[in-house]
């Protein structure tokens, strides 16, 4: 969803992406939401991707960017925040999510998928030279996000799921 001329209350599913105004929300366990917001113009977004990048075999190209993936939910950032007229260093970034989500959780199989989506997503905003402003990272539970583009603000919501508790 990219509408920039209405106002919008959007709930989030696993690899959707959302860029405009009005409130955006969505329910976080091993994926990573990250925020964008232009304190002047009001505009921004959030994405919400489950894997660090997409395996292509060698020669494809992708033909239509995938917000499941941290790279590709980037790059549409980049075309938005371009088609806005406005620069990507203007605006305040969050990073949420990542969590285990079972507390005997283990990576016998090497693949700490939280881990990895939160490694990919710190290191491709500071490829750009962004500095993330708030972050709720890692542990275990879910996190209920939502983030009111007229104000910028993000309550956040993390139930641990260890103990039921709420943060």
């Amino acid at each position: 969803m990219t509408e920039m001329d209405q106002t919008a209350d959007v709930f989030l599913s696993p690899g959707q992406f959302y860029f405009g105004t009005g409130q955006v929300s969505t329910l976080l366990g091993s994926c990573v939401a990250i925020t964008f917001w232009h304190p002047s113009r009001q505009i921004g977004g959030m994405c919400h991707y489950l894997l660090p990048s997409r395996r292509l075999a060698p020669g494809h190209r992708i033909r239509r960017l995938d917000g499941r993936y941290a790279d590709e939910a980037i790059e549409m950032f980049h075309r938005e925040i371009l088609a806005a007229a406005t620069e990507t260093y203007d605006y305040e970034v969050k990073m949420f999510g990542g969590g285990a989500q079972f507390t005997d959780q283990h990576w016998d199989s090497g693949i700490d998928v939280p881990g990895r989506n939160i490694e990919t997503g710190v290191r491709l905003l500071a490829d750009l030279g962004l500095e993330v402003s708030a972050r709720h990272l890692g542990g275990i539970g879910a996190r209920t996000l939502r983030l009111d583009l007229d104000t910028g603000e993000v309550w956040l919501r993390h139930q641990s799921a260890m103990d039921g508790s709420l943060s």
